[in-house]
């Protein structure tokens, strides 16, 4: 199965692509690994990358996309993928759609995660940092023995400045201008399926693979 995962920040997309990826037997991939891999590796495209990192400027779409498609060119994606983080905006869906069918293929289904906004700053907000070993934790879901002491390793917990929630409410202005489109473009195209994204991480899993084997996964 070739599948996309859509959602918003803190809708647990990282993690129930872990699983759902397992289950379906396909890699999981997201464009952090992909761009980790070629600025690693020094490729062509992860030099070009880079110049443009280094310059804190955005990476252009069609960089991006190269680099997309030679993953999915690669022997393990086959059978099928599982794409984290990609597209991200309606231009790079077409993209998207045009190299699959260069390869002779096409998606068979994207997969939306639905959690509305409260939830995301209640998940988001609440996240702390371990500044030494960078375990995550959570001040209402996860939280440590000690206020602001990991109990992994003892060091001081801080909050990143993307969980702080005035960034939280720019990152979802974001999403809902740049890639909410996307529910609509993958809609009409019928290859779109929602899954409620609330409780507990394993209820969330449950109802993805559910949704999946009705589409044959």
């Amino acid at each position: 199965m070739r599948l996309v995962l859509v959602g918003p920040p803190g809708a647990g997309k990282g993690t129930q692509a872990e699983f759902i990826a397992a289950h379906l037997a396909v890699p999981k991939i997201s464009t952090g690994d992909i761009f980790r891999a070629n600025v690693s590796q020094g490729t062509p495209l992860g030099v070009e990358a880079k110049r443009y990192m280094d310059a804190g400027q955005l990476v252009p779409d069609e960089v991006t996309i190269n680099m997309v498609r030679d993953r999915l060119a690669e022997p393990d994606a086959g059978d099928g993928f599982l794409l984290d983080g990609f597209p991200r905006t309606v231009p790079q869906a077409s993209a998207l759609d045009k190299l699959l069918a260069d390869l002779g293929t096409a998606l068979d289904l994207v997969m939306e995660l639905v959690v509305d906004d409260d939830e995301v700053i209640r998940r988001l907000s609440g996240r702390r940092t371990c500044r030494g070993c960078g375990k995550i934790w959570h001040v209402e879901f996860d939280p440590t023995s000690k206020d602001n002491i990991c109990d992994r390793c003892g060091s001081e917990l801080f909050q990143r400045d993307d969980d702080k929630a005035d960034t939280i409410g720019n990152r979802l202005v974001e999403y809902s201008e740049k890639t909410a489109p996307l529910v609509d473009f993958f809609g009409a195209q019928g290859k779109l399926v929602g899954i409620d994204a609330t409780g507990p991480v394993e209820d969330v899993t449950v109802r993805a693979i559910d949704a999946l084997r009705s589409y044959g996964g």
